[in-house]
């Protein structure tokens, strides 16, 4: 299949394929959470943790029950986001970092072959904006947003950058811009993540008389757990508390009010967005889609899964290709094209939203995607679905996985044992993954196994497939 940007630059828009949509190109908003658990929203169930805004955008849209990243870390998974790849087509497949862990020069950027959505939407006439973190590039590298269809960009470059969110500086287009009152430490006088959404909210301003596009992958939850101070009394004195004083990351005297503080300050950082666009008038032209990179972290004694229930009993967290490591929250808002209170079962991958964006811009995607647009599924026509959906995960010791209907087959540990047996859930009866049916059914087992490997391909440099991962 043909990948060229020169190509994808000279198209032109072509016409909508989905009737209902009105001639005018419609603003995109994509925001996408930071290790958000699947459960950790009010309309998955949540029942600690405060979100009003985000459920109130289910409420008047449409949520999805299986929807997937399309790794369980962080730049992997902005990969095949951005690209429309699957990990088994993707080029990062890891957290592969560069330079020393403190240099803050980021992950393996993407080449200058590799096509993004932000090029798909600037070849259809957007504006096009990312702000949080990118995870592909540092700031001149090839990866670099700007260098790959963004015309503006205020954030983190580098993952290991955003692990304080009360940094010294922050990345505007490509300068580093130093923030006011910050030395590093648990807390400060701006907020990183604070300082992002003024910034996103300025560039919707800005460019309100044309047609936009905004990325918004904000850094929370990802730890450390650090909120201001008047964000963090509502959640303390709420509930027994063990002081985190570990060294991963910063230490917090009250890590369960600080993680449920973190998400509502994200929830809020949406409210303000959606409270623009009605005062822009931009409502009803503007489709607004949530999700999140990944399942919650691991780190038990920062973020207390059972606690908040972050994964409503699936199997896996962060760094998995168990459904708790994968399986993420869509919501989708478009008043007057999408119906309220609508929930769908469509499965689908982060690896879609390429297609399906382009669609509703009225623009081409790049030719080498494996995604298929959920436009029609938004809408209420009939939906083409995924002959299957498909991880290949380089870390955590190397996984695949492949779903398929109701099946999943998963593989782990191969860095160690490339012939690792293969285990098989069926997802309706077994949603937590307990019950590995592989020998049961053989059939099933053989047929998965054969997609396993037509569905990869090797890197074009193979070190990068075990980089190091955090």
């Amino acid at each position: 299949m043909i990948s060229s940007k020169s190509v994808l630059s000279g198209l032109c828009a072509i016409a909508l394929a989905v009737p209902c949509l009105a001639a005018k190109k419609p603003n995109i908003v994509y925001i996408m959470a930071d290790d958000l658990g699947y459960a950790e929203l009010g309309s998955y169930g949540q029942k600690k943790i405060k979100t009003p805004h985000l459920d109130q955008l289910a409420a008047e849209g449409m949520r999805f029950t299986d929807h997937y990243t399309g790794s369980p870390v962080c730049a992997s998974a902005r990969c095949s986001l951005m690209t429309g790849r699957h990990g088994g087509h993707a080029y990062v497949r890891n957290n592969y970092e560069i330079g020393t862990w403190e240099s803050h020069r980021g992950q393996l950027p993407l080449r200058p072959e590799d096509v993004t959505i932000a090029e798909v939407l600037k070849s259809a006439g957007y504006a096009t904006g990312a702000f949080g973190k990118w995870g592909l590039g540092e700031p001149g590298s090839t990866g670099d947003p700007l260098n790959q269809g963004f015309d503006r960009f205020y954030g983190f470059n580098c993952q290991r950058h955003a692990h304080n969110l009360f940094p010294e500086y922050i990345v505007d287009d490509r300068k580093r811009l130093p923030l006011k009152g910050n030395n590093r430490g648990l807390t400060g006088e701006t907020y990183g993540p604070e300082s992002v959404a003024d910034e996103m909210l300025k560039f919707i301003r800005q460019h309100k008389d044309e047609p936009f596009f905004v990325y918004y992958p904000t850094v929370i939850p990802h730890l450390a757990l650090q909120v201001p101070d008047a964000e963090l009394k509502q959640y303390e004195g709420q509930w027994e508390e063990t002081a985190y004083k570990g060294k991963s990351y910063l230490p917090h005297p009250k890590p369960r009010a600080a993680y449920a503080a973190m998400i509502t300050f994200m929830d809020k950082q949406i409210g303000r967005m959606m409270k623009l666009l009605k005062e822009l008038n931009l409502d009803d032209d503007t489709i607004v889609l949530f999700t999140s990179d990944n399942g919650t972290t691991f780190l038990k004694d920062q973020v207390d899964y059972e606690f908040f229930n972050s994964v409503d009993g699936l199997r896996g967290l962060k760094g998995s290709v168990y459904e708790g490591g994968i399986r993420v929250p869509l919501l989708a808002r478009w008043p007057g094209k999408i119906k309220s209170g609508k929930v769908s079962s469509h499965i689908c991958s982060h690896y879609d939203a390429m297609a399906t964006l382009a669609e509703i811009a009225g623009a081409q995607p790049d030719q080498s995607t494996d995604g298929i647009s959920y436009a029609a599924e938004l809408f209420g026509k009939k939906q083409k679905k995924h002959e299957y959906v498909f991880w290949d995960y380089a870390g955590y010791g190397a996984q695949l996985a492949v779903r398929q209907g109701n099946w999943k087959a998963v593989k782990r540990n191969l860095k160690k044992e490339p012939n690792a047996a293969l285990e098989l859930y069926n997802l309706k009866q077994d949603r937590a993954e307990a019950n590995d049916l592989a020998k049961q059914r053989p059939d099933i087992a053989k047929r998965m196994e054969r997609i396993m490997v037509e569905a990869r391909t090797t890197p074009e440099i193979e070190r990068f497939r075990f980089g190091t991962y955090r």
